[in-house]
């Protein structure tokens, strides 16, 4: 029993770095569709593009990726993860040298890039949950990779916000040197990953040992009712900020470095909520967490779009310099980023509740959970198309839809009600 009680701090480090890899990878589709609109002359909707190759990415990858880790373990599937990623920046790169090809060149790489951030997370999210012993404390553990993952995602828009200058000049070649630190960070943790020894949780099941049961994850309803929530929660969560900067570099006429600024604010102030709900999480249940900022989230939509624009406040940026100081907003875009609050401990918060009471279905019902990424992908073109056709603010109403789902389901649809049937090996 004694082996039960090792260190695992370096394994826990390494996940946490994963975590912030997904974050980073994930982030480079926000300012990069600015840089889509302004250099292909292409509608709010195709801006959406790149990003919706990457989380499309994930419909057709969570289950293998999920069956991945039965065949060949935990560590053989994150560096078959990390490897991919590299492949998948690399060819975003390639794009910026593809001439008019270029846009679709460009959604191959996030495509492929999409396909290793859905392996890195089946990896991360179970493995710290197993790391920290279940339970409280590996609840409180993806918390706290949530925090390291918010702040990957502060820093890229920042980051690329900078390296685009004039928005409506900018090319994928000015995004290039963000996309040589993500290939170079993929190269050090590979040679990292490679050299570590990482505990398999639930060991490598290479028998094809096929159990047939009557029941499936998808007999439950508040699962079925929580696979919605999140395919919802992450269209949510990548919309507002991705509109956000559409809205103010567009219709606002600010910078690309300022309105990056103000999307990684909300990124940061996700990565407070994360911290907290970490700090937090063993005090109060899921459901209370999810109804909280849901209805607020719900209330600072509504204020944000329909408050007038003529309402100015201050709020602190990055300037083209790179000086730090203060810059007047409509009082809408403050409250579209206090929205990174409301979304923080959402993922966390409908995972646990959409698992309760699984037993033995949760590690198939982890896999379909990641197919339902996709959301991040899909929900941000209807996004597209309602700006498009409506305006930037009037689009924040398929935001506001998502929000009062996922309201209905923490108060209502995340209730057991087939604790019949039964969980057990």
């Amino acid at each position: 029993m004694e082996q039960h009680k090792k260190n695992y701090t370096l394994p826990i480090i390494m996940m946490f770095a994963l975590f912030a890899m997904i974050s980073f990878v994930t982030g480079l589709a926000n300012p990069m569709g600015v840089i889509l609109k302004n250099q292909f002359a292409v509608p709010n909707w195709m801006s959406q593009l790149g990003n919706a190759a990457n989380f499309i990415a994930y419909a057709f990858m969570g289950l293998p990726a999920g069956l991945m880790l039965q065949r060949i373990g935990y560590k053989k599937t994150a560096l078959a993860a990390v490897a991919v990623g590299f492949v998948g920046v690399g060819i975003q790169y390639l794009s910026s040298l593809a001439g008019e090809s270029g846009f679709a060149v460009y959604l191959a790489g996030a495509f492929v890039s999409g396909f290793s951030m859905c392996m890195l997370n089946t990896v991360v999210n179970p493995m710290l949950n197993t790391l920290g012993g279940g339970g409280k404390r590996g609840n409180q553990l993806i918390q706290f990779g949530g925090t390291l993952n918010s702040l990957s995602a502060t820093i890229v828009p920042v980051l690329v916000g900078y390296l685009m200058g004039n928005a409506a000049s900018a090319t994928i070649g000015d995004a290039a040197p963000a996309m040589f630190i993500a290939m170079g960070i993929f190269a050090v943790v590979f040679v990292v990953l490679l050299s570590m020894r990482i505990p398999e949780p639930y060991g490598v099941t290479s028998e094809k040992k096929a159990e047939r049961n009557e029941h499936s994850a998808m007999s439950f309803r508040h699962f079925v009712l929580g696979t919605i929530a999140i395919f919802v929660y992450v269209g949510v969560e990548v919309g507002i900020p991705n509109f956000m900067n559409l809205y103010a570099t567009s219709d606002l006429g600010i910078s690309a470095t300022v309105a990056g600024a103000l999307v990684g604010t909300y990124w940061f102030l996700m990565l407070v909520g994360r911290f907290a709900g970490g700090m937090i999480g063993a005090k109060f249940s899921s459901r209370a967490m999810i109804t909280t900022v849901a209805s607020l989230g719900i209330v600072l939509i509504l204020l944000a779009v329909f408050l007038p624009r003529d309402i100015m406040v201050s709020m602190p940026v990055f300037r083209e310099d790179i000086s730090f100081g203060l810059f007047e907003v409509p009082i809408g875009v403050m409250f579209f980023v206090l929205c990174g609050l409301c979304t923080s401990v959402m993922w966390g918060g409908i995972f646990n509740m959409a698992v309760e009471g699984l037993g033995k279905y949760t590690s198939a019902a982890s896999g379909i959970f990641m197919m339902m990424v996709c959301g991040g992908g899909i929900l941000p073109l209807v996004q597209g198309v309602v700006a498009d056709s409506a305006g930037y603010l009037t689009s924040y109403l398929v935001v506001l839809a998502g929000l009062a789902y996922i309201l209905y389901y923490a108060l209502f649809g995340s209730k057991n009600v087939n604790r019949d049937i039964p969980v057990g090996d």
